[in-house]
């Protein structure tokens, strides 16, 4: 065997054992989107009722409530949680949470606020220290796999953010930005706004035509306050958690995707440095047949 050919079948190896490592992710990444998916469908009924729950009592506090969203609030600081991976072999999913990030902070900024960034994921951490920024608070080890005590965990954080005074350093906003999983082929980048509580007026017209049953009434005891008071903890911790299983779903697609990409890639460029073997294998033939020819001629002519 010629130098060119052991060089074609040494990168075909190559090529192989990555194909074998590629092909085994994507299909732990498949068999992972299943349990995740499971998970978010389990959990999105509690988050539906919890957050019809309240809205019923924010509207009955009259926009009162230090929660809500009211002009006695300062607005100084805002706490921006960013969910990504700790993994990489994703294709674009922790650059594209990360890019979404950058553009609510850029934004906020220009709105005068002072951006106080919560990271979730190694890929987030290490874009923020490499660039030398100030990192409120981060969390990594089990972006593909959260549970709720980890939601529980970080929504503390952002909590003590809150209800710390502005002038003390406190947020007055907490925004999270993660992914948010559609189906397999599509999760879209989502910024959502968890605190201050927002009030939105709506008629039983606009109910109806929204798809809206009629909203159910609510007799808080002992006020539509303290009932706030005491789900609040609750209901951030279910929106962090909800959003934490949506991104680790997205993630698992993501790396099912990207890993399917490069198993097709090898098999194409297998198939490449298998045809440019060949040619190196029918070129040496060639050569030693023309040699053998020469030589030939060359004897029968000395005879």
């Amino acid at each position: 065997m010629g130098a060119q050919q052991r060089i074609f079948r040494r990168r075909i190896k190559t090529v192989q054992s990555t194909k074998k490592i590629t092909k085994a992710m994507e299909l732990i990444a498949s068999s992972r989107i299943v349990k995740a998916q499971q998970r978010v469908e389990a959990a999105l009924p509690y988050t539906r009722e919890l957050g019809r729950a309240i809205s019923a009592a924010a509207s009955h506090t009259g926009g009162g409530h230090p929660l809500t969203e009211t002009e006695q609030r300062l607005r100084e600081r805002a706490a921006v949680l960013i969910i990504t991976a700790d993994r990489g072999l994703a294709g674009g999913y922790s650059s594209t949470a990360i890019k979404e990030g950058e553009q609510l902070t850029a934004l906020l900024t220009e709105q005068g606020l002072t951006v106080l960034p919560f990271l979730v994921g190694r890929k987030a951490v290490g874009y923020y220290r490499f660039r030398g920024r100030e990192i409120a608070g981060s969390w990594t080890g089990f972006s593909d796999q959260p549970t709720y005590a980890h939601a529980k965990e970080i929504a503390a954080a952002l909590l003590d953010s809150f209800l710390t005074r502005t002038e003390d350093g406190g947020t007055d906003e907490i925004h999270i930005v993660y992914t948010h999983f559609r189906s397999m082929v599509t999760q879209d980048p989502t910024v959502r706004r968890i605190l201050p509580l927002e009030i939105v007026e709506q008629t039983a017209e606009e109910a109806a035509a929204a798809g809206q049953g009629p909203f159910p009434l609510y007799e808080f005891e002992p006020s539509g306050a303290a009932v706030l008071d005491s789900l609040l903890p609750k209901y951030v911790e279910n929106l962090v958690f909800t959003a934490l299983l949506l991104s680790a779903a997205s993630e698992h697609a993501a790396r099912r995707r990207a890993m399917k990409a490069a198993t097709d890639n090898a098999e194409e460029l297998i198939k490449t440095l298998s045809r440019q073997a060949n040619q190196a294998r029918q070129a040496e033939i060639t050569q030693e047949i023309s040699e053998i020819v020469g030589g030939a001629d060359a004897l029968s002519a000395s005879a």
